[in-house]
Parts: structure tokens; sequence; C-alpha cells
């Protein structure tokens, strides 16, 4: 099993910034790509950013540009940077991982608020 808990979530103002980390555990050597999703009011759950072992990250085109993604191996840890952000970008903010064999894992949710 793998379990993943996200941290650093939080309010801030519009322009501001926020970084999320992720920390896995468990049987985590068989997880390949890790990313974030997030639910924001009214919509349903979306892919924000992923990246895989090797380090090619994905993002959503709502993100391109004001948010990085990055990974540390060692630590089992995936990190959103979140800058720029907008009232819009505001929900629950979750970490996902899939394995080899491609079973889904996900964190409890963080969430973000962004005042305007």
């Amino acid at each position: 099993q793998v379990q993943l808990v996200e941290s650093g979530g939080g309010l801030v103002q519009a322009g501001g910034s926020l970084r999320l980390s992720c920390a896995a555990s468990g049987i985590i050597f068989s997880i390949n790509t890790m990313g974030w999703y997030r639910r924001t009011p009214g919509k349903q759950r979306e892919l924000v950013a992923r990246i895989t072992r090797g380090g090619t990250a994905n993002y959503a085109d709502f993100v391109k540009g004001r948010f990085t993604i990055s990974r540390d191996n060692a630590k089992n840890s995936v990190y959103l940077q979140m800058n720029s952000l907008k009232p819009e970008d505001a929900g629950v903010y979750y970490c996902h991982g899939v394995n080899v064999l491609g079973n889904n894992y996900w964190g409890q949710g963080t969430q973000v608020t962004v005042s305007s």
C-alpha cells in the first residue's frame, strides 16, 4: 500500500504564492507518476500537473507559467510551487500517485484559499 500526505495549503492573497508538499510512504518503489489534482467550487476534480520518476512534467493549460511541479525521488516527495495565484485557483488540492500496475493512490487533500 501507499500513503500520500499533503501539506502546505492555506490562505493567500491574489498574486501570492504557496508551496504544496506531498510525502509518500509505504510500498513506494512502485510509484511512477506523481501529480496534483484539484477540486474547485462547481467543478470536477481536474489535473493540475504531473511528473514522472524521470522528471518529465505536464501541466494543465490554466497553470502553465504560474505553477511548477518538482519531485525528490530520494525523499519520495512531490512539490507544487504555485505563483501568481488567482481566486479561481482556490479549492482542495490532492496529491496523486500511480504505480507500475496502474493502481491509483490519493492523499486526503489540502485546502488552498485565495482572497481577492
